[in-house]
C-alpha cells in the first residue's frame, strides 16, 4: 500500500514517489456514507421519538445536536493543523472510536444535560470523522488529481440519507430509539473503527512546495483579504443553503402540498446534489477560480429567489427543487477545493479548518434561526425571500476572493 503501483500513479502525485494508497478512496467512501448516517441522518428521524418518550422539548433536543456541530467546526481547526502535520491514520481513528462511545452515552441519557454532553462529544468525533479530514488525506494523497477523487467521496457521502435515514426508521418502528441509537453505533464502530485504523496506515507524503509557493505559509493568506472574504462568502452562503434546505418541506405545507409530496421535492433535490457533484470536475476545467465562486453562489441566491415567489405548480416546484440541489452539489465541491485553488496543498487542514468553521457554525445554526425568523416575517415564503437576500450578500463578497498566485486566477477557459 506504500508503493506507488503504476507509472501513472507516480506521476499524478506531483512529485515521483509520494504514494497513492489505493485502499484509502474505498475505505473514505464507506466510512462518509456511515458517519454522517448514523452521526447526522439518524436524528431527524428520531427526534420525535426522543421528545415523545422523554418529554424533553424538542427545541432543547434540537439545540443540543446544533451544537454538537459547532463543536465539530470549532474542534475542526485544531484537527486541521494535526492532520498537516501527521496525516488522518490516528485523528480518523481516535475519533471513530469516539463516535459510538458519544452515541451510547446519547442513547442512556437519564436527563437532557447528559443527552447534550453525549452530543458535545459525538461533535468532537465529526471533527474527526466528516468531509474536512477526509477531503485533508485526499487532497494530500492524490494532488494534483484530488477533484476526482474528492467527487467521488463526495457522491457516496450523498448516499447517507438515502441509506440510513429508512434504516433508522425500521429499527426505530421496532424498537425503542434508545435501542436504536444502540445499534446505529454498533454499526458505526464496526464499519468504521477497523476500516480507518487499517486503510489509513500509509505514509503521510511531506507536503509539496512548488516554485509559486515558495514557503505556503498559513498565517499571511489568513490575515489576506481573498481569505477573510472567502470566509465571509461561505458563511452567507452556508447558512442561507442550510436554512432552505430545512425550510423546503414547511414551506410546501404552508403551501397547501402534502407531506408526501414536500418529501419527494425534498428527496429530489438529493438527487440533483449528487449531478452537481458529478459536474464539478468539468466546471472546474472551464472556469477561473472567482468566476466559479461567484457564478455557483449567485445561482443558489436565484433558485432560493424562485423557491420564494413561485408557488406551483408541483412540477416546476420539482424542478426548482433539482436545480437548487445541483447547485448545493457544486457547492461542496467548490468548498472542498477552494484551498488548493488559492494556496496549495501544503497546510490544507490548517487552512481549510479556518475557512471552514464559521460556515459550519452557520450551517449548524440556520435551521433554528430560520424557523424563528419564519414566525414574525409571516411565514416561509417571506423567509426564503431573506435568504436569496442573504445568498446576494454573499454574490457581492465572492469576487473579492481570488488571490494573485492563484493556480486557476481566471484564466481563459
Amino acid at each position: 500500500m506504500t508503493v506507488p503501483n503504476t507509472q501513472a500513479d507516480v506521476a499524478a502525485t506531483g512529485t515521483g514517489v509520494r504514494p497513492r494508497p489505493r485502499a484509502v478512496l474505498p475505505a473514505l467512501c464507506v466510512t462518509q456514507i456511515t458517519s454522517w448516517g448514523v452521526l447526522y441522518y439518524a436524528f431527524p428521524v428520531l427526534n420525535p421519538a426522543i421528545t415523545a418518550a422523554t418529554g424533553w422539548p424538542a427545541g432543547l433536543t434540537t439545540a443540543a445536536f446544533s451544537a454538537a456541530l459547532v463543536v465539530s467546526a470549532v474542534v475542526g481547526i485544531h484537527v486541521g493543523r494535526v492532520l498537516d502535520r501527521q496525516g488522518p491514520h490516528r485523528v480518523m481513528t481516535a475519533g471513530s472510536v469516539l463516535a459510538p462511545l458519544s452515541l451510547l452515552i446519547v442513547a442512556a441519557a437519564p436527563n437532557l444535560a447528559v443527552f447534550a454532553a453525549g452530543w458535545l462529544l459525538a461533535g468532537v468525533s465529526m471533527a474527526a470523522t466528516f468531509y474536512p479530514p477526509a477531503f485533508a488525506a485526499l487532497t494530500r494523497w492524490w494532488a494534483p488529481d484530488h477533484v476526482r477523487a474528492l467527487t467521488i467521496v463526495t457522491l457516496a457521502g450523498g448516499l447517507a440519507s438515502t441509506v440510513f435515514a429508512p434504516l433508522t426508521a425500521v429499527l426505530a418502528d421496532h424498537h425503542s430509539w434508545r435501542t436504536t441509537y444502540a445499534v446505529l453505533a454498533a454499526i458505526l464502530a464496526a464499519l468504521t473503527i477497523p476500516t480507518h485504523a487499517l486503510a489509513l496506515r500509509a505514509p503521510w507524503p511531506p507536503a509539496p512546495v512548488g516554485p509559486d509557493r515558495p514557503t505556503a505559509a498559513p498565517d499571511p493568506a489568513v490575515r489576506g483579504r481573498a481569505f477573510r472574504m472567502l470566509a465571509a462568502t461561505f458563511t452567507l452562503s452556508s447558512f442561507a443553503m442550510f436554512a432552505v434546505l430545512i425550510g423546503l418541506v414547511p414551506l410546501l405545507l404552508e403551501r397547501g402540498y402534502t407531506t408526501t409530496q414536500a418529501a419527494w421535492v425534498l428527496g429530489l433535490g438529493g438527487a440533483g446534489q449528487v449531478l452537481g457533484r458529478v459536474l464539478y470536475a468539468a466546471l472546474a476545467r472551464h472556469t477561473g477560480v472567482m468566476t466559479r465562486t461567484t457564478t455557483l453562489v449567485g445561482l443558489g441566491g436565484l433558485t432560493t429567489t424562485a423557491l420564494a415567489l413561485v408557488p406551483g405548480p408541483y412540477g416546476l416546484l420539482v424542478v426548482l427543487s433539482v436545480l437548487a440541489g445541483l447547485v448545493r452539489g457544486n457547492l461542496t465541491l467548490l468548498q472542498a477545493t477552494a484551498v488548493t485553488d488559492r494556496w496549495g496543498t501544503t497546510h490544507y487542514g490548517r487552512l481549510s479548518g479556518l475557512l471552514g468553521a464559521p460556515a459550519q457554525a452557520a450551517a449548524a445554526l440556520a435551521p433554528f434561526a430560520g424557523a424563528t425568523l419564519a414566525v414574525p416575517l409571516g411565514g416561509y415564503g417571506p423567509l426564503f425571500a431573506l435568504l436569496a437576500a442573504i445568498s446576494l450578500a454573499a454574490t457581492l463578497t465572492a469576487p473579492w476572493t481570488g488571490v494573485p498566485e492563484s493556480r486557476e486566477a481566471e484564466r481563459s477557459p
